[in-house]
This record gives C-alpha cells, sequence and structure tokens, in this order.
C-alpha cells in the first residue's frame, strides 16, 4: 500500500492545493485541477492507498480547506482501496 502524507497547510487555499495534490498524488497531467476532478480521480483509485494528513488546523480554517477535508472524506467512503489517517 503506497502511502501519501499530505500538509494541511499547503492544503489550505485552493491555489497551493491544486498544483500540491497534482505531485503528491502522481493524478495525470489531464485531470482537471478541480475538486469535482480530484474526487473523480480518487474514487477511480485502484490500487490501495492511504492518505495521511498534518496540520488538519490548518485546512479547518478556510472555506477551501474545509471543502476540500470533505471531498478526500467522500471519495475515501465511495472508494475502499483510499483509507484515511488524520481527517
Amino acid at each position: 500500500m503506497r502511502t501519501v502524507t499530505l500538509d494541511g497547510v499547503r492544503l489550505a487555499r485552493r491555489a497551493d492545493a491544486m498544483e500540491y495534490l497534482s505531485g503528491a498524488l502522481a493524478l495525470p497531467a489531464w485531470w482537471g485541477r478541480n475538486l469535482d476532478a480530484l474526487y473523480d480521480c480518487l474514487t477511480q483509485q485502484g490500487e490501495p492507498m492511504r492518505l495521511c494528513l498534518e496540520h488538519r488546523a490548518a485546512m479547518e480554517g478556510t472555506p477551501f480547506g474545509r471543502l476540500l477535508l470533505r471531498v478526500l472524506a467522500d471519495a475515501a467512503e465511495e472508494n475502499p482501496h483510499i483509507e484515511l489517517e488524520g481527517f
């Protein structure tokens, strides 16, 4: 199982988060860099993956961060191959 550690500080604002997630999750070059596209990529993930979140409070402090937390939780609920830690 691949483990990806995510820094909530870098996920609190949209512009930073989309670029950061692209590299951290090794998303395809064609992904749409928006939350709908992120959800689609994660729910289609076929390999087991653990997402570990550090600095969750930074995300909870911004509207975008809270929305992103919800998208990640929803994707993990939909896809049994994704485990969340620190969420």
